[in-house]
């Protein structure tokens, strides 16, 4: 499958290296795919040029990104997600699959973050990003864990979930398949795309654990009686 990443940080190189090795085609997306963009430093990543050189991988622009690709996944920051997806271009988005892994959070009065007011309450990124491009298919998923479990759950032991939320039950099927081929066991469904209110909520969990014990690789289960 042709998968375009919008983002190029840490959380869209580290999905896209996993996705290559299960022989995907993988291209991240950014504003300005230059030489001397491509050589830069990138937000808890490697310079992309170095990423691309490791993996097999491309880089290009958004819009190319979206538009060569089967499947979307938004990697961006949450609060710059609908701009940075605008760049994609809604034609290109339109019946497409859009994972949805981005959070958005409040660093202002430092850590640990706060969800936006814009996307908090009676709504999530996800339903936001629905309504600002309604044919594509959104799926929120992957946006709980840290950037390395995404790609290799094992690394934390026991039971523990992956949450997605969805209109489309077919679209979340596909998620889930691909979920599974990553290595992930449970993938537990939270209905629409309502869900995704819970799961922008959850991440507050996990960052708060960061700072109770000094880590990232922990998760989440649900447990049934």
């Amino acid at each position: 499958m042709k998968i375009g990443i919008i983002g190029g940080g840490g959380v869209g190189q580290t999905l896209g290296s996993g996705l290559i090795a299960l022989g995907h085609q993988v291209t991240l997306g950014i504003r300005a795919p230059s030489a001397e963009e491509l050589a830069k430093p990138r937000a808890q990543g490697k310079p992309l040029a170095e990423w691309v050189a490791a993996t097999g991988g491309t880089v290009a622009t958004m819009a190319e990104a979206a538009a060569g690709s089967d499947l979307v996944i938004n990697a961006t920051h949450g609060e710059a997600s609908i701009a940075a997806l605008s760049l994609a271009g809604p034609d290109t988005l339109a019946g497409k699959v859009l994972i949805d892994v981005a959070n958005p959070l409040d660093f202002s009065k430092g850590f640990p973050p706060a969800l936006s007011a814009e996307y908090s309450g009676h709504t999530s990124l996800a339903e936001q990003i629905q309504a600002a491009f309604p044919a594509a298919r959104v799926v929120k998923a992957f946006n709980t864990i840290g950037a390395a479990i995404m790609t290799n759950p094992g690394l934390v032991k026991g039971e523990h979930d992956l949450f997605i939320s969805g209109n489309d039950a077919a679209a979340k099927a596909v998620v889930t398949d691909l979920a599974h081929a990553l290595g992930w066991k449970n993938v537990p469904d939270l209905g629409d795309l309502k869900g995704a209110r819970a799961q922008e909520t959850i991440v507050l969990v996990w960052l708060q654990l960061i700072g109770t014990t000094g880590g990232t690789l922990h998760n989440l289960h649900v447990a049934r009686g």
